[in-house]
């Protein structure tokens, strides 16, 4: 329900750009690091949103794969350390066994 909403707050704010850039049929010259190119600004700014909410989720996702990659690897090893603790090991057998001996 949290990322529902997040998500129809992001498309809120998206509308709502391409509607004031719609009004506004200006052209602006949008200089980036490589090259230079004219624009109307309702393009500019859906697609400039448009990148940067892609690269917000990309980023987000990647954190949250990690996060969960970490989190199966940590239940693998707990599982693996239960069987180990519930299952007696043949060293412990046999120092039980070789103490019982010598009392004797």
């Amino acid at each position: 329900m949290k990322y529902f909403l997040i998500l129809l707050l992001a498309l809120v704010v998206f509308v709502i750009s391409v509607t004031l850039g719609a009004n506004n049929n200006q052209i602006v010259t949008f200089n980036y690091l490589i090259a230079k190119g004219d624009y109307s600004i309702s393009t500019l700014l859906a697609a400039l949103f448009a990148i940067g909410f892609t690269l917000g989720w990309g980023i987000c996702g990647a954190f949250y794969l990690r996060t969960r990659i970490s989190l199966q690897r940590a239940k693998r090893k707990i599982k693996r350390l239960e069987s180990q603790l519930n299952q007696p090991s043949d060293s412990s057998v046999k120092a039980v066994s070789t103490v019982a001996l010598n009392k004797e």
